[in-house]
């Protein structure tokens, strides 16, 4: 007898079994719940990811492809070079203004002579290297003075700060301003990195890439002053500083007159 061979089901004899659909039904639910999970998961992503660039952006006053000035110092002693910490200090700037989508442009210390506010700036170097960071501190900071010149003494780069007073210790204890100035609520930020010297420049602006976000919770879009201090560069360079304290009142108010007084009511 020949055999027959039945390559297609009947209705009362159907190849696929109802077991069989429901395990392809499953798995194509499946697949279908893992797209949807995969694309909800990269649009969160996405919006936290925007969220925190455009604060970011706020805080440094760096909308996307606006323009910002590198103020760049001189190192003292030499004729027109940059020392090597403040140009890593730049780097750091350099990626951080990257990463907004901004521009830098890089200009010489003594030859900046505009006014502040209308685009952000990055100055780096204390006033003995640097002129537009001795001319910001006249204005907007008033109550800082920093003993500058190249005659060697326990007095030389040393901070007063209000009634305090800071010392340079050589690779043991240096100290740095971290400083977010604004003229006006409208006007973009100036940053300073005013150190001792030009390792706790590279420090600062190392401590504001890492610490932006905490800064900004801190002080919202207000400005503030810091003091930092770099614990034994010689063996740890830039990498290890303490926050000694918010300066910003101290340094905001001229020798002579009183600060800002604060009223509680209610």
């Amino acid at each position: 007898m020949p055999v027959v061979v039945r390559l297609a089901g009947t209705a009362e004899d159907p190849l696929i079994c109802p077991a069989m659909t429901d395990d392809v039904r499953n798995i194509v639910l499946g697949v279908i719940a893992a797209g949807v999970s995969a694309t909800l998961g990269w649009l969160a992503r996405t919006y936290l990811w925007r969220r925190r660039l455009r604060r970011k952006q706020a805080f440094f006053g760096l909308p996307g492809n606006s323009e910002c000035l590198l103020v760049v110092n001189r190192d003292a002693g030499t004729d027109g070079a940059v020392h090597r910490h403040d140009v890593f200090a730049l780097l750091e700037l350099s990626a951080l203004i990257k990463d907004c989508s901004a521009h830098a442009r890089i200009l010489s210390h003594d030859l900046t002579q505009q006014g502040f506010g209308e685009r952000t700036e990055f100055c780096v170097g204390g006033p003995g290297s640097n002129r537009r960071t001795a001319a910001h501190l006249t204005t907007l900071l008033p109550g800082v003075r920093i003993t500058t010149g190249p005659e060697p003494g326990p007095e030389r780069a040393a901070f007063q700060i209000g009634s305090e007073h800071y010392r340079l210790e050589r690779g043991v204890s240096e100290h740095v301003l971290l400083a977010r100035l604004k003229g006006g609520q409208d006007s973009r930020p100036v940053f300073l990195f005013c150190g001792q010297r030009a390792i706790t420049n590279q420090a600062a602006s190392r401590y504001l890439v890492r610490n932006h976000e905490k800064l900004l919770r801190r002080h919202r879009d207000n400005s503030f002053v810091l003091l930092l201090k770099v614990v034994n560069s010689q063996s740890y360079g830039p990498d290890v500083v303490e926050l000694i304290g918010d300066v910003t009142r101290a340094a905001q108010t001229a020798p002579g007159r009183p600060g800002p007084v604060l009223r509680v009511t209610g």
